[in-house]
């Protein structure tokens, strides 16, 4: 009995060491709209090719280089989309010319390339970033918004009257929009990220719902 004891404790032991399943991120680049684009892809866990999955395009804040796409990836949203299966993409400005001035033109392309690459769920992606990266995903969405299920940006800046006047006109449309402040938080706002990322997937999943009132 002592004997079965100290195997099953070893067992435990093993099992709780095992490391969580994590997805895969390639890195990859590629022609599209006349110049070369570095770009990262974050699969899910148990990726398969043959499934359709919800995805994001991610774009980086300050001056949109791979360095920023890290960042995004890593602090806000690469943990929350393995575990919850969303593929993530998330490019660099091309030739460092921002995705909210001349580095747009690779969209549509970009996308359009996306989708020949991977099983998109309904062909349409949610769109967010930080500061620069969430200026950037308004100007992308508003451009091309047949591509787009949802638009999502933090923290932006302190424009707080002209924000609750675009939630409110959007809103009268019909849409689903939301402002929120995030009291206490400075530019780089820690309730979005790590664990609490969770908050940005659970405004993702809300577009199930429909995006009408």
């Amino acid at each position: 009995m002592a004997h079965f004891e100290r195997l099953f404790v070893g067992l435990l032991l093993v099992i709780a060491a095992a490391p969580a399943a994590r997805g895969e991120v390639l890195e990859k680049s590629r022609k599209v709209a006349g110049t070369t684009v570095q770009y990262k892809v974050v699969l899910p866990a148990g990726y398969d090719a043959a499934k359709a999955y919800p995805a994001i395009i991610a774009l980086g804040g300050g001056p949109q280089t791979m360095n920023t796409v890290d960042g995004v990836l890593n602090r806000n949203l690469r943990a929350e989309a393995e575990a919850r299966g969303y593929i993530v993409i998330a490019p660099a400005a091309p030739d460092g010319e921002l995705f909210f001035e001349s580095g747009a033109r690779i969209f549509p392309d970009f996308l359009k390339a996306i989708l020949a690459d991977y099983k998109i769920q309904d062909g349409k992606f949610h769109i967010a970033g930080p500061s620069n990266g969430g200026i950037a995903a308004f100007h992308v969405a508003a451009a091309n918004p047949q591509y787009f299920l949802s638009v999502t940006a933090f923290p932006g800046y302190m424009w707080h009257p002209e924000m609750k006047r675009e939630a409110e006109f959007l809103r009268s449309k019909g849409t689903v929009a939301r402002y929120t402040v995030e009291k206490g938080q400075p530019h780089r706002i820690e309730t979005l990220a790590g664990v609490n990322a969770s908050r940005l997937f659970d405004g993702f999943e809300e577009t199930k719902k429909g995006c009408s009132k």
